[in-house]
């Protein structure tokens, strides 16, 4: 299944704040969580932490929240439309040297996000879960386009 892929970080090249994933399927509940971040960008702390709107967990309760999510599915695949939320997403399974959450056969789907936009902003702008919304949307807006 797709699922449709956002995260929040600390300014260029930093740690992950947050990260949600939208699944393709309305009926499915969405994947949307926060990790502790210290030393945080003035930009970060004006407009990502006021509407982070969930609880901040430590990185390896976050790790495997995620693998968790993901595990029941025989192929996922995230796509994103910044090559920096799957690297983030990817990072999420790696647990050390050599050691990788059990989450086989993933894919990553980078769109470009020119082409799939539809110029409208998602409800709540830097809200990983909310931009993820927006991605979906979207991207399946984008596809029946296509398809016509």
């Amino acid at each position: 299944m797709r699922y449709f892929l956002d995260t929040e970080f600390n300014g260029f090249g930093g740690e992950l704040i947050s990260i949600a994933m939208v699944p393709e399927n309305d009926g499915l509940a969405p994947f949307y969580a926060a990790v502790e971040c210290k030393n945080l960008t003035p930009w970060v702390v004006e407009h990502i932490i006021p509407v982070l709107d969930v609880e901040q967990v430590t990185r390896s309760g976050l790790v495997d929240l995620f693998a968790d999510y993901l595990g029941d599915d025989p192929e996922p695949v995230l796509v994103a439309d910044w090559p920096e939320d799957i690297a983030h997403a990817a990072r999420l399974l790696v647990i050390g040297p050599g050691l990788m959450k059990p989450v086989r056969n993933i894919r990553f789907d980078l769109v470009d996000a020119a082409l799939v936009s539809s110029g409208e902003g998602s409800a709540i702008p830097h809200n990983a879960y909310h931009d993820a919304l927006r991605l979906r949307a979207d991207v399946l807006a984008y596809e029946k386009r296509m398809a016509t």
